[in-house]
């Protein structure tokens, strides 16, 4: 293993990859692209915003803050990234297309499909936590295509930092890794991405970004760039402009394009009509330009075909020759998405909900979200939607959400596979970093569910990191568990490893819950009685309707409680007299608590403005009747 740091800009030190001397084939030496790798919060998107900024993209008079690239909403708020973005620049004479990949494991469907856009990579890892999990899971995938690294240790300003280990870690999974010799050789090099900085030697400080992009340069193959022969381009990604209309984004990987052109598209089903172009951009920093034409090896957006999909292949219209679809990873996960049956329904939807509408929503998704799977469900009105993660198909619910949707969704469930007879369900890694004083509560927390303890380590700043394996359906709600737990801090990351034997896990230990027992607008006296009985989810002023949980209870069983019952007057006093009544704060419950929380007789009802949880039969009675038949049943076949 070479040590990992060099002195950039010596000739031929990567001659062999760069441009090898029996090579039929030219090479764009003024062109390259790279996808950047990293776990969530090591500093990413900091990096890729200093990289705009030292580059002069920007007027001097613009304030371009922070988080450049985190253009999507949800993106700023939950901090991570989770669409794959692209963007530019010019260094040297060289234009370098960098695409910016998400973090995290859920969204490796996003990665998974642009990495065939790139010929290098940047593995860029914290300079405390060192590789994480889910690096691993996208590293490989890099590495099969054949992308060259270069790692990048992020964050050496951090407290009880330790670069030398995180290099030999990094070197190790490398190792692992790799399919060739060059990969072994990646460099190294050390950044503050806050202070857009980098330098190849700590011992001297770095002023400048340079070093890295001189990396980028060096080492960093350019494209295949045979201009002359039939087009070829694979479209990784979907966008959709308000005045052109639908774009394909993708890389050529042959030929040459230009507006006006005659091309095939080529789909699963075959080789189509032909069509024509009617607009190609080019990605200059932040801003998508007109161009006249692009060769192999640029990334480009084009308008004209309407019906293309993530994996088709635009291809010359005299000369088809369509590229090897993108494979994505099946998902792992599955959920219920119906149309809202609440008696609010209606209420609060700015968007028609109904079972053609989400179906043409959700179709519509698979477009772009190439991880996702949508079904038919049992009636009409249900459709069965998979997803890589909880958090994929949660994002997909807020995001629905937030466009005006409403409807209901049920409790995640794991998907199995079938092989030999045997019932397989994945197991994941899962990794916790937390403060030593939370190490009690996350082991508990942890063994509770059925998860394995393999490794436990200690630093000398207070924290620890948990090694778990997990079946997935055990990891279902625990991040935001671990949140609570940690008070914040903790920090949890996944990665499958294997399918295994279905096993038995401990029984889930989760009281009965308070539902409504009439409709109207919950208040204090009401709630009065809810908080004696358990923990109340509302507070005054909040609409209910039958069969709505409102609470916690504090044993076992279901109550229906009435919280809209006023205080009455008598004879004797006013129905103000000693009203005066103290709650208890209700708890707040995120989107992913209330998947996690739901029991398979309940559903959430999400809505623009509201997210309720609600039992499947509303009506008590009925819900009575089932439970004996369910009893019932199970003598008959005991």
């Amino acid at each position: 293993m070479a040590s990992g740091v060099y002195a950039f800009g010596e000739a031929g030190s990567l001659s062999a990859v760069i441009a090898p001397a029996d090579s039929p084939v030219p090479r764009r030496q003024d062109l390259r692209n790279v996808a950047i790798i990293a776990h969530v919060d090591h500093g990413k998107t900091t990096l890729v915003d200093a990289l705009l900024k030292q580059s002069h993209v920007f007027a001097a008079h613009e304030q371009v803050g922070e988080l450049i690239m985190d253009s999507n909403v949800l993106e700023r708020e939950k901090g991570i990234t989770i669409l794959a973005k692209n963007t530019s620049i010019r260094y040297h004479g060289v234009k370098i297309n960098i695409i910016d990949t998400p973090g995290h494991a859920d969204f490796g469907g996003e990665v998974e499909r642009v990495l065939g856009m790139a010929e290098g990579c940047l593995l860029l890892v914290d300079a405390l936590e060192g590789p994480m999990p889910q690096t691993r899971v996208v590293l490989r995938q890099a590495l099969e295509l054949g992308l060259m690294p270069i790692i990048v240790v992020n964050k050496i300003d951090r407290v009880n930092a330790r670069p030398a280990e995180t290099v030999e870690a990094t070197h190790d999974l490398l190792l692992e890794l790799a399919r060739n010799a060059d990969q072994l050789s990646a460099p190294v090099i050390y950044t503050n991405a806050r202070t857009g900085t980098a330098t190849v030697d700590l011992r001297h400080p770095g002023t400048t970004l340079e070093p890295l992009l001189d990396a980028l340069l060096t080492y960093i193959p350019p494209p295949l760039g045979d201009a002359e022969g039939p087009l070829q381009l694979l479209v990784s990604n979907l966008d959709h402009d308000n005045h052109i209309g639908r774009l394909a984004i993708g890389r050529i990987t042959r030929g040459t394009v230009r507006p006006g052109q005659d091309v095939v598209r080529c789909s699963e089903a075959g080789i189509g009509p032909r069509q024509r172009i009617t607009t190609l951009l080019t990605v200059e920093a932040l801003q998508r330009r007109p161009a006249e034409s692009a060769s192999a090896g640029e990334i480009v957006y084009i308008a004209g075909l309407p019906d293309i999909a993530v994996g088709d292949t635009v291809a010359d219209a005299d000369d088809p020759e369509p590229l090897p679809r993108l494979e994505v990873s099946e998902p792992t996960l599955r959920m219920q998405f119906s149309v809202n049956q609440s008696p609010f329904a209606g209420r609060e939807a700015t968007t028609s909900s109904t079972s053609r509408q989400l179906r043409a929503r959700l179709e519509r998704e698979l477009q772009t979200n190439v991880a996702l799977r949508v079904a038919d469900g049992a009636t009409a009105d249900i459709f069965e939607v998979s997803g890589r993660g909880e958090l994929h198909l949660a994002i997909l619910i807020e995001t629905m959400r937030r466009e005006g949707y409403e409807f209901e969704v049920s409790r995640p469930a794991v998907i199995t596979r079938l092989v030999d007879g045997e019932r397989l369900e994945p197991v994941e890694e899962c990794i916790v970093d937390c403060s030593l004083d939370a190490v009690g509560a996350i082991t508990e927390a942890l063994g509770s569910r059925g998860a394995q303890l393999q490794t436990m380590r200690t630093d000398a700043g207070s924290g620890a990191r948990l090694t778990y394996l997990a079946p997935t359906r055990a990891l279902i709600g625990l991040r935001s568990l671990i949140l609570t737990l940690t008070r914040g801090t903790g920090v949890m990351s996944t990665r499958l490893v294997r399918w295994e034997r279905w096993r038995q896990l401990p029984p889930r230990t989760r009281n009965g819950v308070l539902t409504a027992s009439q409709t109207g607008m919950a208040v204090a006296y009401g709630l009065q009685g809810v908080q004696e009985r358990g923990q109340p989810f509302i507070g005054p002023g909040t609409q209910v309707y039958e069969g709505m949980i409102i609470g916690l209870n504090r044993r076992g069983g279901d109550i229906d409680v009435n919280a809209t019952k006023q205080k009455q007057k008598t004879n004797m006093r006013a129905s103000t007299e000693d009203a005066t009544v103290k709650l208890v704060p209700p708890r707040q419950m995120s989107l992913e608590e209330c998947l996690d929380f739901i029991e398979d007789d309940e559903l959430v009802e999400v809505t623009p403005k509201t997210i309720r949880m609600r039992k499947r039969v509303l009506d008590a009675g009925e819900r009575i009747k089932q439970r004996k038949r369910e009893g019932q049943s199970q003598e008959v076949m005991t």
